[in-house]
Formats: structure tokens, sequence, C-alpha cells
């Protein structure tokens, strides 16, 4: 059973905390478990991108700990316990989802996704982009902010709008590079970005995973790239762009 193999956890993660336990991970604040955290998180999405679901099994273990990790100090402090975690995102699912533990009527993904802002508002949320953590990657947090704003109705009415707002953006940053002031460009290439960050939603693409996809498929590119130098008895260093260009090619035709 999940209960009892959870249990455990909790009980294996209070044993190590003890003075008797590990050295290690007595020192551990909050503080200093964020790094860990976020690395976890990185390398679960990292089986996800690859498909890994063996290894995936022992990331969410993983990212698990440190859920468990941080209850745990929480309650050394008397702040709350790992029971209180699970009775809270108990309770929010149920709150949050009407249409299933109660008498609303929603029919579609996205009634359901404008009905949960909707909630969020209700519980306190102060602004309708409130609730977006400033750590995540800026692609990333530029779609939620957009998503979160076209929620509420601010967003455009066509995808044509937004491929011309793409072309505006891009024009204002060739004339912007061509002033000289790195301020000037900096800023309107972060617009370039935003406007393709909304065109990814009327894509219906999330922009961090298409980079993520892009970025995987150069890193496998380029080390093909290198290999077949070292069979030629090269490496970059000694190639020229054009030797380099034509393998490039190769690759990506042969793919």
């Amino acid at each position: 059973m999940a209960g009892k193999a959870f249990d455990r956890l909790v009980s294996i993660m209070n044993r190590l905390r003890q003075p008797d336990g590990c050295p290690w991970d007595q020192e551990q604040t909050h503080r200093s478990l964020r790094r860990y955290l976020l690395e976890e998180t990185y390398e679960v999405l990292e089986t996800l991108d690859n498909e890994d679901f063996s290894e995936l099994k022992e990331e969410l273990g993983d990212l698990l700990l440190q859920v468990v990790f941080h209850a745990q100090l929480a309650k050394e402090e008397g702040v709350f316990t790992i029971e209180d975690v699970i009775e809270g995102i108990n309770a929010k699912l149920i709150r949050r989802h009407p249409n299933v533990f109660g008498d609303a009527v929603i029919d579609t993904a996205e009634e359901q996704t404008r009905n949960w802002e909707l909630l969020k508002k209700e519980e306190g949320r102060s602004s309708a982009i409130q609730g977006v953590p400033k750590e995540l990657p800026a692609l990333l947090r530029a779609w939620r902010i957009q998503q979160k704003a076209a929620q509420v109705g601010f967003d455009w009415d066509d995808i044509a709008d937004v491929w011309a707002k793409v072309e505006e953006e891009l024009n204002e940053l060739k004339e912007a590079s061509q002033s000289g002031n790195p301020d000037e460009i900096e800023a309107e290439f972060g617009d370039v970005l935003f406007a393709l960050v909304n065109l990814s939603r009327f894509l219906k693409l999330n922009p961090e995973d298409a980079l993520r996809r892009t970025i995987r498929k150069f890193r496998t590119r380029f080390q093909k790239v290198e290999q077949e130098l070292k069979s030629r008895g090269k490496s970059p260093e000694d190639s020229n762009l054009k030797e380099m260009d034509e393998i490039w090619n190769l690759i990506k035709k042969n793919e």
C-alpha cells in the first residue's frame, strides 16, 4: 500500500534528523535545501524529455524526498507537519474541482482552467497574474503570466494579430541594433522574445519545452559533427565553418 510506504519514508527522514542520525541531514535547513529541490525538479524534467520512465520512477522518489525533508524541518520548528501538507492539497483539489466534487458544470479543459483561476482569486489573490514564481525560467514565466492575463480577457482575438506583433517587435529590434545603445537593444530583444512566447500560446506550444527540444537537437548534431571530424583526424578548432556546415547538413539530411 502507498500509505505504508509513505509512512516508512517519513519515518526514515525523521530518523536521519535525530542526534544519532546522519550528520549531513542534521545540518540542512530550508535554505540549504533550495538548490537540491531545483536540481531534482530538473532531473525529473530531463527523464520526461527522454521518455525514460524507469529513470523517472527514481527521480520522482528523489523529488518526493525533498517534499518530505522540508515537511520534517517544518515539524521540528512547530510550523506544520507532512499531514498538514497532504490535507491542504486534498482540500484544495476538492475545492477547485466543483464539477467533480460538487454541482458545477464544466465541460472543457479551457473552462476548467478559467474556473481554477477565478477560484484562486476568491481565495485571496489580489492580481490575475499573481502566483507565478520569480524563480521560473524566463520563457516559462512569461508564458504563465500571459496565460493568466488571457484567462481574464487580456489577449489577442486572432493569431494574425500576434504574427503582426512579432514582426513589429523584430523591426524595432533591427532599428535598435543600429543605435548602438545596449540598453535599448536588450529591451527590444526582450520584447521580441515576449511576443514569440505569445505566439507559442496561440500555436498551443510550451516555449520552454520547444527550446529545450531544439537545444537537445543542436547538442546531438554538434556532437556528431565532432565525431565525424575526429574520424577524419581533426577537431572543430582546426576546421573551418564551411567544412563543419557541410557535415552538419549531411547529418540533418540523414535524420
